[in-house]
């Protein structure tokens, strides 16, 4: 009974730890690929990408960027958006510089102003809806400690088992030689009283 409850037990903490490894890959491992991950906060670009998703964006050569393609870029300082662009704008004095003028799929109007060069970040290359609500939650108090407490859980969870296993065989062996010794003395004083 109790290996069959260890093998359930281990095919659950297997199967959470193959999920949570799943989830550190897509919310931080593409990083090591060169991909920046960023969660859409608005429906400015729906239905392509609806809120909630998280988006991978790779590096893009600006000079490389046609109408229609989808940019993601810096609004300002603290502001990132994802908006499709609608032209492209060579500067008239210097053939270095190109701008963008953008728009957001489910917008009416192009955006106020064009997005220069250096603000453009990449072009993303792929998105996983509903994922981002999950990214922002975890990047943020407490949803960062809910997320470093459910990994000290989770780690617990998958130790115990093995600790109290060692404990139980541990004490199952030394239950064995004791039998051992106590067998051998009982057939040893058998013997001497058989003579």
């Amino acid at each position: 009974m109790k290996s069959n409850i260890r093998k359930i037990w281990d095919v659950f903490t297997s199967i959470l730890v193959a999920g949570i490894v799943i989830l550190a890959v897509l919310l931080a491992g593409v990083r090591v690929i060169g991909l920046e991950i960023y969660t859409v906060l608005s429906g400015s670009m729906e239905p392509t990408y609806h809120t909630g998703s998280l988006i991978y964006v790779q590096d893009v050569d600006p000079y490389e960027i046609e109408a229609g393609q989808v940019i993601t870029f810096l609004l300002d300082e603290d502001t990132v958006a994802t908006h499709r662009v609608v032209e492209v704008l060579p500067d008239e004095n210097d053939p270095t510089v190109v701008r963008f003028r953008t728009k957001g799929d489910a917008n009416d109007a192009e955006d106020g102003s064009p997005v220069h060069y250096k603000n453009v970040l990449g072009s993303p290359v792929f998105s996983i809806p509903q994922l981002g609500y999950l990214a922002n939650y975890i990047q943020n108090p407490p949803g960062t400690y809910i997320a470093i407490s459910v990994g000290a859980i989770l780690l617990l969870l998958i130790l115990l088992p093995e600790l109290f296993s060692n404990d139980e065989e541990e004490s199952n062996s030394k239950d064995k030689k004791k039998r051992r010794k106590d067998d051998a003395g009982e057939e040893t004083s058998t013997d001497e009283a058989a003579e």
